[in-house]
């Protein structure tokens, strides 16, 4: 049974982190128009970088010296690890495992000692064999802006990339400092944003961004040759208003199949998840951002689920518009009343609906693996 008083205080502060939101957007819009900035397009991007590094001379994809900074959650080493194998040798720093932290306070002394440890190792890294490039996943709660000055001190071409920086770019702040991008993006050679909404907030701070959304590995992410036994299936976390739509579906008559955190399937592995978008007549996706109403960014199964060949079926917001004809390559809906009769008109409609599931795995295998994300950046920055 819901609590009342816990559903309140969780729809107060959907509102507050909405209104939070927007004032942020609208603050950094008004900073943008007054100093008179413009996001920069390639040429300009490839302009400021050769400006930066006017003795760089692009090699041919393979080649390339590469350092990578993240650490593996859950999808990162299926996605950045191989995509970045196509370009060269990868030497990676996982900022989790450089060292035994268990049990100890992450901003009280394990920051600042794996800063340290960031530095000397990355330091080392440079004399021993001089990388072309550094790409990094991290962000202001992992580390300090010093930390990122000193790095790109090193004088080599530094990529920083953010995912949801709708809600990310700032975050939290403690001692002044944000756990977004905000105060560490500026130090970077080249910031990629899964944003557009925020390339003007990175303007403001002074870095230089370019917009590329996420993207599949056609390697994991392929179809498979299984029997549709599921009419519509979800794969993702439960919160928000996921739970809700989804019971709403079952009083309809339409059962879900939901794995992922909060749910009473679980999680799935990779493997397991192309599997069942292969076994579903329709994927379900919700586009929204936990904690915030109305607010929209780019999911991975965005990507993921047509590249494996599954209908997919989610929230609408603008910049699917970009990626895909919708309709034709994938399906939206507004609304809970526009979910259901696209529900009913897709599981009535075989013919049309593998019409749509194909052509949207032919624009995903076309246009959004990371492999070409990478090979837009490094492109960009005239390394290859």
């Amino acid at each position: 049974m819901n609590d009342p008083l816990k559903t309140y205080r969780r729809r107060f502060r959907t509102w507050k982190n909405g209104v939070n939101l927007r004032s942020e957007l609208k603050n950094y819009e008004a900073a943008f128009a007054a100093g008179n900035l413009a996001i920069p397009d390639d040429s300009a991007v490839r302009l400021t970088l050769r400006n930066r590094f006017p003795g760089l001379v692009p090699k041919p994809k393979g080649t390339l010296s590469i350092i990578a900074v993240y650490h593996n959650y859950n999808w990162e080493e299926g996605a950045f690890e191989p995509a970045l194998a196509k370009f060269g040798t990868v030497r990676r720093y996982d900022w989790f495992t450089a060292f035994d932290h268990s049990g100890r306070n992450w901003r009280g002394s394990v920051k600042a000692e794996m800063n340290r440890d960031l530095v000397a190792r990355i330091g080392k890294w440079v004399t021993e064999k001089r990388p072309d490039v550094i790409f990094t996943y991290l962000s202001g709660e992992l580390v300090f802006p010093e930390t990122v000055r000193t790095l790109r001190s090193f004088g080599v071409p530094m990529i920083h990339f953010s995912l949801n920086d709708k809600e990310h770019f700032v975050g939290k702040v403690r001692g002044g400092l944000a756990f977004g991008s905000r105060d560490i993006c500026r130090w970077f050679d080249l910031c990629w944003t899964s944003t557009e909404d925020a390339l003007k907030k990175y303007c403001v701070e002074e870095a230089l961004p370019v917009y590329l959304p996420e993207g599949a590995n056609p390697e994991l992410h392929k179809p498979g040759e299984q029997q549709k036994s599921i009419d519509v299936s979800f794969a993702g976390q439960c919160y928000g208003n996921r739970p809700e739509t989804i019971r709403r579906l079952g009083a309809e008559g339409i059962h879900v199949e939901a794995f992922g955190y909060g749910w009473p399937n679980g999680p799935l592995a990779t493997d397991e998840m192309v599997r069942l978008y292969a076994k579903s007549r329709i994927n379900l996706g919700f586009g929204g951002v936990e904690g915030h109403g109305g607010t929209y960014c780019l999911k991975g199964r965005d990507f993921e689920i047509p590249m494996s060949g599954g209908l997919y079926l989610t929230e609408y917001h603008p910049e699917l518009e970009r990626i895909y004809d919708l309709g034709r390559e994938i399906v939206v809906y507004r609304g809970f009343d526009d979910l259901l009769a696209n529900i009913r008109s897709l599981l009535a409609d075989p013919q049309r609906a593998e019409e749509i599931r194909q052509a949207g795995f032919r624009r995903a295998r076309k246009e959004h693996t990371w492999e070409m994300r990478f090979e837009r950046v490094f492109s960009l920055m005239n390394l290859i």
